[in-house]
């Protein structure tokens, strides 16, 4: 699968993550350290969007049971995640966010 557009780069911040979809997928992207990451949107725990959830550093705490993840690596930092988040290749194409799910 190729490239899909996702948003505006502007609409992405160190505090604010995107939320995005592709096809049936919901996929979150965050800006950590001037770097572009996605991952799988929905928190395996308790199906929350996770990028309404709270940025701290490199990680995102779920809105509803607090569960973190590591946003460049997917990997759950803090139960009642579960278990690891896809992470998906991401990057910025002019003003624009690109992500490949495959």
């Amino acid at each position: 699968m190729g490239w899909n557009d996702v948003g505006a780069a502007e609409e992405v911040t160190e505090d604010t993550p995107l939320p995005a979809s592709v096809g049936s997928r919901s996929i979150g992207v965050y800006l950590v350290g001037g770097k572009y990451y996605a991952l799988e949107d929905v928190c395996p725990h308790a199906e929350a969007l996770l990028s309404q959830g709270f940025v701290e550093g490199e990680e995102i705490e779920c809105p509803l049971h607090g569960a973190r993840f590591h946003i460049p690596t997917g990997k759950c930092t803090r139960e009642p995640g579960g278990r690891d988040l896809a992470c998906y290749e991401a990057k910025r194409e002019g003003d624009r966010i690109l992500v490949r799910l495959e």
